[in-house]
């Protein structure tokens, strides 16, 4: 039985942030995968700046030297209607079943379940395991406890909290404003994917 984790983002762009995040949660939770999961542009939620095949484009180069990062465009393939996590999950748990699979979320978006601001939480939280990522000035502990539906499925493997130890919060919103304001944002994201940015005009007045 492997144990793999699912990493949901827009990506828009991939950041260094987001793939020493897969890594540090790949080694304190001792995956074997981490499934980096592009968000659909067809989401009402979202609001993307760049178009798909280049958010793709971007995250097959990010991830290819790392042999535990893989690529899925599975939402992106959906019907907006049907783009939920709790179904998402469910696809990867089929397409997995001999394995563990967790959802990788940060602090806010488990904030954001206890608030009841999710679609089919019930369903998700309950049949599901999750890893969550600190996020500054929440408390993760304190957000179970709060929650009626989360400390009801708290049985000490529902939720594997990790505290990074390092504040890296150097957005994908950062580095497009930096792109469009003249800024240099080199080093916040693979060299391949900057290049990439420049080449195409991507997120540049």
């Amino acid at each position: 039985m492997g144990k793999i984790g699912i990493y949901g983002s827009s990506f828009d762009p991939v950041t260094n942030v987001h793939l020493w995040t897969a890594s540090t949660v790949a080694r304190r939770s001792n995956l074997d995968k981490v499934i980096f999961l592009p968000c659909s542009s067809k989401r009402k939620d979202k609001h993307l700046h760049t178009t798909d095949e280049h958010r793709l484009a971007m995250l097959t180069m990010a991830l290819e030297d790392n042999s535990k990062f893989e690529l899925d465009d599975y939402e992106m393939k959906q019907e907006s209607w049907n783009i939920y996590t709790y179904h998402t999950m469910e696809h990867f748990r089929a397409q997995f079943p001999e394995d563990e699979v967790y959802f990788i979320m940060g602090a806010d978006l488990l904030q954001d379940i206890a608030l009841g601001r999710w679609k089919f939480a019930e369903e998700l939280i309950s049949n599901n395991k999750f890893i969550i990522m600190a996020r500054n000035g929440i408390d993760m502990l304190k957000t179970i406890s709060g929650s009626a539906l989360l400390r009801n499925h708290d049985d000490g493997t529902r939720f594997h909290l990790i505290d990074k130890g390092l504040a890296m919060e150097i957005s994908s919103t950062y580095i497009r404003d930096e792109f469009s304001l003249g800024g240099e944002p080199r080093y916040l994201l693979p060299d391949k994917c900057y290049t990439y940015i420049k080449e195409h005009g991507i997120y540049q007045q």
